[in-house]
């Protein structure tokens, strides 16, 4: 990964670039910042330039051997660390055996979500987590001498998954680091992250990615339509992730939409045995799944409710949403709008606490039925 392949985030570029040549790399880096913004792009990148034997003023060289196996995500001195789940083909799995699924991950496109990765992985119903014994895969690793840089690099995506045990362990790593390991944590839930460790780690903050920065890498995709690029940047609201979405939305949201329109018309309609029926169904989706879900209909409230006021440079959604919206949007007004939003926030929080799904569904699906008709 190159630098010139991250969009955006231009300062963070020189920033980092400025720690390398004046030799100020601080052991423990926390990338933190909104989803789409480059976080883990900018890691691979920043890594792979640290490693690069004949980096320039910019980036690395992508020549050198080092450069050459970064690409492949193949360096020797290269470790990875990422939520997983307990796959019945592993006896007790930690991040490297799930280590050729990341590398076709990542390498495919590395702006993507949790949600994206465990259905990469098929992990079902099962919620990412960093378990305990990550931490002694960890230790492992790197108290091994390098084997060809001068940095061994650990990049940790996602720590506000970490199980505590393993956070606590790895704690005492970051505060007594291994000679010569660079610790890259990427979040996107700082606060999610333990006080000790982000208190230990230089903090490196990712604003959203500027417009044209996103028009312009979109214009470098083949086969993309210039004319719809305008509305994707607009939607993105500074998220290469949601550009790339609008232009061609993901089965997860496709999903998402696709069941938010079934309860809405289960609801207007008191189709009572057919709001039982999709519960039932939306129960059996993973918890990130039905988080996600409830994530996205809030967000569909809110745009639908800011549309009835005829001020499209403040609407962001796309085209399938906003058709079905010509004619859904009205029902959602001043008198229902935040009884909408309490309720799917409520939900979000039971099934984080891990509420029983079909009781959160079947209970919020009930209760549109009533609000709807407001």
């Amino acid at each position: 990964m190159f630098f010139k392949d991250v969009v955006g985030q231009e300062n963070i570029k020189s920033r980092l670039i400025r720690s390398v040549q004046e030799q100020r790399i601080s052991h423990a880096q926390l990338f933190s910042g909104p989803s789409g913004t480059g976080k883990l792009a900018m890691a691979l990148a920043y890594a792979q330039y640290v490693s690069c034997k004949n980096r320039s003023e910019t980036d690395s060289c992508g020549t050198c051997p080092s450069c050459h196996k970064y690409q492949k995500m193949a360096h020797p001195d290269l470790h990875f660390v990422f939520p997983i789940f307990n796959a019945k083909q592993f006896n007790k799995p930690v991040s490297d055996d799930f280590l050729p699924k990341w590398r076709e991950k990542v390498l495919a496109n590395p702006y993507f979500e949790l949600s994206d990765w465990l259905s990469h992985i098929d992990a079902g119903n099962a919620q990412g987590e960093i378990y305990e014994r990550e931490s002694e895969s960890i230790l492992r690793k790197l108290n091994l001498k390098s084997f060809e840089s001068e940095f061994k690099v650990m990049i940790i995506w996602l720590p506000e998954k970490m199980n505590i045990a393993c956070s606590n362990k790895l704690l005492k790593m970051i505060e007594e680091p291994p000679s010569k390991t660079l610790f890259i944590l990427v979040t996107e839930n700082e606060e999610g992250v333990i006080g000790t460790i982000r208190s230990r780690a230089q903090l490196v903050k990712f604003p959203f990615v500027d417009n044209q920065s996103i028009k312009n890498a979109l214009l470098k995709i083949e086969g993309v339509d210039p004319a719809i690029i305008p509305d994707a940047v607009h939607l993105a609201s500074g998220s290469y992730l949601k550009a790339l979405s609008y232009l061609s939305p993901s089965d997860d949201e496709q999903f998402y939409f696709q069941k938010f329109q079934e309860m809405m018309r289960f609801a207007y309609a008191r189709q009572v045995k057919d709001m039982i029926d999709w519960a039932d169904e939306m129960a059996k989706i993973g918890r990130d799944k039905q988080k996600a879900f409830f994530a996205a209909s809030l967000r569909l409230v809110r745009e639908y409710f800011v549309s009835n006021m005829k001020r499209s440079e403040i609407v962001y959604m796309n085209r399938a949403e906003k058709d079905w919206g010509k004619k859904f949007a009205p029902f959602i007004n001043e008198r229902n709008i935040v009884a909408f939003a309490d309720e799917f926030e409520l939900a979000i929080k039971h099934i984080s606490m891990n509420g029983n799904p079909r009781i959160v569904f079947m209970d919020t699906g009930l209760r549109m039925v009533r609000l709807i008709k407001r």
